[in-house]
């Protein structure tokens, strides 16, 4: 057996555990919420026999537009939050001693210790109109006797900053701490002011460490289900919890597999745009 032949064959075979899962725990679901996206559901909450588009169209009712209006908006907001006090940290934390970078790492995967659903129910008790929260901002006249903190965009956009922020800030720490910070030093001394040189040097050589974080944050809050369900009520109601209604109180399987197969969709074409559009070189690593 030739060299080659023997090296792709080992790869192949390195490969395959890997795949098999993919494919059994990724591949078959996704496809068949596609399948079923295209059933008719029958009165007692099943599959029924035949294919439809009617699911599809009736995605086009306004109710849903306005969920899907607000689901974006929200991911995108959080999107930018989290990124905005991510890169910050990430610089610091490539610049700072090892000695401190150690602890304040700990501090940021602290908050993984703790149970998903816990954190989630701490804040619904620090948002609370009788929580801390509410009683410091009321003292401080920021904020009166009958402003509500909980169930709205704005409780869920906090919440889903407190969450996703860690997995914000891991990658592009990761990012700036190969990046060659002489670069920054090389551009002040030609001229350029520190938020020019930060702008200009820094950013674009931790571009791949920020396109993760961007994936990593704003992929999970598009089908966010938890947060918009505990601290969202109707004014903080996403697209996850449309899909989890159908599934569990309606009982409309295809409809809900519609709704999902255009979220898939609405994550998977920003991606493959990217693979494909950009040099193969310049491509994110995640990719």
């Amino acid at each position: 057996m030739k060299t080659g032949t023997r090296k792709k064959l080992q790869e192949a075979l390195v490969s395959s555990p890997s795949l098999l899962w993919l494919g059994l725990f990724f591949l078959f679901p996704t496809l068949l919420v596609f399948v079923l996206a295209l059933r008719p559901a029958n009165p007692y909450g099943g599959i029924g026999q035949g294919w439809t588009l009617e699911n599809i169209r009736r995605l086009a009712d306004p109710s849903y537009l306005e969920v899907a209006r607000r689901t974006l908006e929200i991911s995108l907001v959080t999107t930018v939050i989290c990124l905005l006090l991510a890169v910050p940290i990430g610089y610091y934390l490539a610049r700072v001693s090892l000695k401190w970078r150690n602890l304040f790492l700990m501090l940021i995967i602290i908050p993984f210790w703790t149970n998903f659903l816990i954190r989630v129910f701490a804040w619904k008790v620090l948002l609370h109109p009788e929580g801390p929260i509410k009683h410091i901002l009321v003292f401080l006249g920021l904020a009166g006797p009958q402003t509500s903190l909980l169930y709205n965009a704005g409780a869920v956009v906090l919440v889903s900053v407190y969450t996703f922020l860690p997995f914000t800030i891991l990658p592009i720490y990761a990012a700036a701490d190969k990046f060659d910070f002489q670069l920054l030093e090389a551009a002040r001394d030609l001229g350029a002011r520190r938020f020019q040189a930060f702008r200009r040097i820094f950013l674009p050589g931790i571009r791949r460490g920020l396109f993760t974080a961007v994936l990593f944050v704003f992929i999970p809050a598009l089908g966010s289900y938890i947060i918009p369900d505990i601290v969202g009520g109707p004014g903080g109601e996403l697209i996850g919890n449309k899909i989890a209604q159908r599934v569990f109180v309606d009982r409309n399987l295809p409809l809900a597999s519609a709704i999902s197969a255009v979220l898939i969709l609405s994550v998977l074409a920003p991606l493959a745009a990217v693979l494909f559009l950009q040099p193969k070189d310049e491509r994110p690593e995640i990719l």
